[in-house]
């Protein structure tokens, strides 16, 4: 039988969420992905994950849910399960189905048929069968590999003299969430340059020769950022004052507004906002003027 393989501690809120099993014929990510992001609406940020991953058999399958629910029955007196599963073999995915209907105490969610049988629908195409076919190494892989790479080398204003080749320039006073933003259109095939703005120091010159479809800058509010840069400076903060005062936050981002409107920057708002919702927001700016169907841009 596969081995299974556990994530999270063994439990964030054992009371509240049950532990998530997730079985795949694949490497089990895009079930993963889907569990945190269901465990997070209940305020748990790091569930009990436990994946079963490469499955080839129903027998794989049976036997990882009966030993689980054992375990479950022995060590909680409670023998329910929920599983996330996600199979390209649909054969799989209608057997584990019938499983589950059979079983009281298992609850199988699939994750994979209803969104492949809407393509199939709208489209009259036949799916591939093929386990783990989003994480082929073809040039969309290579070319997401490239962004990540060029985003690393261009964080925290490094490397400015390559400005003009970024997809994405990225503006703002420390802590506006520009590095993980960055690493998040990277991650989406961007090449992404952040540039960090302070009173203190110019800004490079070649700011001035980016297309201006390709610049943008994050703003936040005093109220939002004055307490995260006073957890980020911790015991330091008696040392390092500055770093953390009103008034010098507020002219922090008063001169980063007045910079951002002298380059005519797309300005974006961070405050209260997933690293998510902030990058979505640029890519709907960005791909107006630069298609997602087109060739990278930059190059």
């Amino acid at each position: 039988m596969t081995e299974f393989i556990s994530y999270g501690p063994p439990n964030a809120d054992p009371v509240s969420l049950p532990t998530f099993h997730v079985i795949s014929d694949s490497v089990g990510l895009t079930a993963q992905a889907v569990a945190r992001a269901a465990a997070a609406q209940f305020g748990v940020t790091n569930p009990a994950i436990e994946v079963l991953p490469g499955v080839r058999t129903f027998k794989e399958v049976r036997e990882f849910i009966e030993a689980h629910g054992a375990v479950h029955r022995q060590s909680k007196g409670d023998g329910r399960m929920l599983v996330f599963y996600t199979f390209a073999d649909a054969a799989l995915s209608r057997e584990l189905a019938a499983y589950a209907e059979e079983c009281e105490d298992l609850v199988a969610v699939d994750l994979m048929t209803a969104p492949v049988n809407a393509i199939v629908h709208m489209t009259g195409r036949k799916p591939s069968t093929k386990p783990g076919a989003i994480h082929v190494a073809d040039q969309n892989y290579f070319h997401r590999i490239e962004a990540m790479e060029f985003t690393i080398a261009h964080d925290d204003g490094r490397n400015p003299q390559d400005l003009e080749r970024a997809d994405i320039v990225l503006l703002g006073v420390s802590r506006s969430s520009k590095t993980p933003t960055s690493i998040y259109l990277s991650q989406q095939g961007y090449k992404v340059a952040n540039i960090p703005l302070d009173p203190s120091t110019k800004p490079p010159v070649e700011l001035e020769k980016v297309d201006r479809t390709r610049l943008f800058g994050l703003m936040t509010t005093a109220e939002v950022l004055l307490p995260i840069r006073q957890r980020r400076l911790g015991r330091a903060a008696a040392v390092a004052t500055k770093y953390a005062d009103p008034e010098y936050v507020y002219r922090d981002l008063e001169q980063a507004r007045a910079l951002m409107r002298k380059l005519g920057c797309i300005v974006v708002h961070t405050e209260n906002r997933a690293v998510e919702e902030t990058a979505q927001e640029i890519l709907r700016y960005y791909e107006r003027v630069h298609p997602p169907s087109a060739p990278t841009p930059a190059g």
